[in-house]
């Protein structure tokens, strides 16, 4: 399999081109790591504006989604160290989360004094979701190339039921630990638009509604958190504007008491799914659902080209698989 010289991405990525040194479309068109720092001086400055017009003296300051992986963990950090947030972390438990994991969480938030709400769905309906998106396409193929359809499933139920909580308590900041890969700088600060929350949200709501029925449907927004639209907060990822480095930050975030999970995937620091979601994405589309964050991050110098190979070529736990399919009853 043809693989670009540069990055990560295999030629079975969706648009990909190669020139003829075997470069991809996507390096060419990168401008640069000179062009990248400026724009996070940028949006650092951005955010500290923004910490400034909405600190919500006598209540949180910020809503974190925190799953008590490396990188949420790092994120719920440095909202409250380093821009002295108070901060109100919440995790969905999809009933696949780590026993490390959450061992570090209660570590983490202890050690920051952070409040911490953990929503629990039910197995029985989680397990349904779960199963059914590892067999059939539910969502669309260009949602696909950035995350699995079990991930697209979990992280949609993730996000519509963080707005909702910040919604109902007048928080306007929701800070999420995505990797600098994940998503562009553009959207390191990014105000939610109810029309288009609207339209994201059934995108994935009708889907999951018609797999498990209408009680999934208490997960997202109804039409009166839709009237709130002056009170829709900011999402923020600021791992896309500081400096990133996972040795330095497993090392940080160990004074906090976490500990390196040793029974997940490359990939996860938190999800015993992940593999499994993994594996039946690769299998279907023929490229790895983390290759695009990962190929993001050796290109801006965020990771190495050896270890970005490592996580998304490198063989993974089979245990996890077979254990992943006997919860779910396959």
């Amino acid at each position: 399999m043809k693989i670009c010289t540069q990055c990560i991405l295999p030629e079975t990525f969706p648009g990909i081109k190669f020139n003829d040194k075997g470069i991809c479309n996507h390096c060419l068109s990168f401008k640069g790591i000179t062009v990248l720092e400026e724009q996070k001086k940028e949006y650092e400055e951005k955010f500290l504006a923004l910490i400034n017009n909405h600190r919500n003296h006598g209540s949180y300051d910020c809503l974190m989604a925190y799953s008590g992986g490396k990188d949420s963990t790092y994120t719920l950090q440095i909202l409250k160290e380093r821009y002295g947030l108070r901060v109100l972390a919440l995790t969905l438990d999809n009933s696949f989360v780590s026993d490390i994991a959450f061992n570090n969480m209660r570590s983490v938030t202890d050690k920051l004094g952070i409040d911490h709400m953990i929503f629990k769905p039910r197995f029985d309906m989680m397990k349904q979701i779960f199963r059914r998106a590892s067999e059939e396409d539910i969502y669309s193929k260009k949602t696909l190339e950035r995350a699995s359809t079990i991930c697209t499933s979990c992280i949609g139920i993730v996000k519509f039921i963080t707005l909702k909580t910040a919604l109902e308590k007048g928080i306007m900041l929701i800070g999420y630990g995505w990797s600098p890969g994940q998503a562009p700088i553009q959207s390191s600060i990014m105000k939610t638009n109810p029309a288009l929350i609207k339209a994201t949200q059934a995108a994935i709501q009708n889907p999951l509604s018609k797999l498990v029925g209408d009680e999934v449907n208490s997960y997202f927004l109804k039409e009166e958190h839709f009237a709130m639209a002056d009170r829709f907060p900011y999402n923020v990822h600021p791992l896309a504007f500081l400096d990133y480095n996972e040795d330095k930050i497993v090392k940080e975030i160990e004074r906090l008491g976490w500990k390196m999970p040793d029974d997940t995937d490359s990939n996860s620091t938190n999800c015993l799914l992940n593999a499994f979601a993994n594996d039946v994405h690769i299998k279907k589309f023929k490229f790895h659902p983390y290759v695009w964050e990962i190929a993001n991050m050796v290109r801006s110098g965020a990771m190495d080209r050896e270890e970005g190979y490592k996580k998304i070529y490198g063989e993974q736990p089979s245990g996890l698989l077979n254990e992943a399919k006997k919860r779910l009853g396959l």
